[in-house]
């Protein structure tokens, strides 16, 4: 078992340019848990085509009240797609199954959370997916000192607020870099 120095909980992953696989291409994640064991992200930037919110909770017969939800579902990860996980501001807690991430953050994987949501009860701010990236013990630790991600900050602003099809380059941004300068091959001293 690997040891973990350093938890990248509540942080953001950002796909560097020729990962290899599509599905985390220009990719921003937040990671929800990250220990010995492994780690469990949401891709917080590709929203699924043609699913929305109101859909979604029509399908699972969670009543509206007429409430007009224009929020997306996102496309989490490739693991267990049809699962879904609210990332959301960590004032609100649910009656079960809240999971603070840190300070700033909290994510929710019960039916609650989405009732709560169409009563207007929920929280102000948060984000749908459904499926989640997830990493064995020591596999995201490897892909990081392979090239493959970046690591930043996660706002609120850059993970609920900016538009998903600037999310990457302003990810890149918060660190002063420039998508033009990054180069997918890594130099080790």
């Amino acid at each position: 078992m690997m040891t973990v120095p350093i938890s990248l909980s509540g942080k953001l992953l950002i796909a560097m340019p020729d990962m290899g696989d599509p599905r985390f291409d220009r990719s921003v994640i937040f990671i929800c848990d990250h220990s010995d064991e492994g780690a469990m992200g949401l891709i917080v930037n590709k929203p699924r085509p043609r699913m929305r919110f109101v859909k979604l909770l029509s399908d699972l017969e969670i009543e509206t009240k007429g409430i007009v939800h224009k929020k997306l579902v996102h496309f989490g990860g490739p693991v267990e797609g049809t699962r879904g996980f609210v990332l959301h501001e960590s004032e609100y807690v649910a009656l079960a199954g809240t999971v603070s991430v840190d300070d700033g953050f909290s994510m929710t994987a019960t039916v609650d959370v989405l009732q709560d949501i169409a009563k207007g009860e929920g929280p102000d701010t948060s984000l749908l997916a459904l499926g989640y990236a997830g990493w064995s013990d020591g596999q995201l630790e490897g892909e990081i000192l392979d090239n493959n991600w970046l690591i930043c900050e996660a706002t609120k602003e850059l993970v609920f607020e900016t538009d998903n099809d600037a999310k990457w380059e302003a990810a890149l941004a918060s660190l002063g870099i420039s998508p033009q300068f990054l180069s997918a091959a890594a130099g080790h001293a």
